[in-house]
């Protein structure tokens, strides 16, 4: 048996679009100059009051970056509802997450920095709720590359991290995994670079969806 735990954002789902622009005008509400696109990619995969202060230049999530927290989840709904920014499964992901739900031998779940919601939405949106056997959050564990995320997932689901397979597109999914012992899987089509996820890491990195079943054993 194994335990696949997928990250969220840049994994299953693109949501670049919609994370940069609500961090546009979260900052801009707070007179701060505009984060660019690849300030914003470096740090999806963070819990939000530590993205958002390394996006600031500090070193540690004060009581503004919290508060910048606090605007981003309020305005976060609405921007979703906009026109163009959805966030929409990455090309082949339908068919990996269908081709593991049909294996005995697997269970799938999710770790994220997203919240509770953000990722509920997700798996929502997308059909998946049924699939997701077990997952953690922002709202249920320490940033990651903290290993609680992955250690809490094994626990619940009896499953020790020598039987799990982490599979992200962050430097800080790759620390995580490897943090916790599990196996840690890349996959090329996130906001990391190839080189980047080695770097930190990574036993492997994909090219196509389709590639992480060779790894699922």
């Amino acid at each position: 048996m194994k335990l696949v735990l997928f990250d969220c954002d840049g994994t299953l789902v693109d949501s670049v679009a919609l994370i940069h622009e609500v961090m546009v005008r979260t900052f801009r509400q707070f007179g701060k100059a505009e984060p660019t696109v690849a300030a914003t990619k470096a740090i999806i995969g963070l819990t939000l009051d530590i993205a958002i202060a390394r996006i600031d230049g500090k070193p540690h999530a004060d009581a503004e970056a919290v508060a910048m927290m606090a605007y981003y989840k309020e305005i976060f709904l609405g921007v979703r509802g906009e026109l163009g920014f959805e966030e929409p499964l990455f090309p082949g992901i339908a068919d990996l997450i269908a081709a593991l739900s049909a294996r005995e031998d697997v269970l799938i779940g999710a770790v994220t920095g997203k919240s509770r919601r953000g990722l509920d939405m997700v798996l929502e949106t997308h059909g998946f709720t049924s699939h997701f056997f077990v997952s953690r959050t922002a709202d249920d564990c320490p940033s990651k590359p903290h290993p609680a995320m992955v250690t809490e997932c094994c626990d619940q689901a009896g499953f020790v991290p020598a039987d799990t397979v982490v599979i992200g597109d962050a430097v800080y999914d790759m620390q995580m995994a490897k943090a916790a012992g599990a196996t840690a899987i890349g996959v090329s089509w996130g906001y990391a670079s190839v080189e980047q996820l080695w770097a930190a890491g990574a036993d492997a990195v994909v090219d196509r969806p389709a590639d992480i079943l060779t790894y699922i054993h």
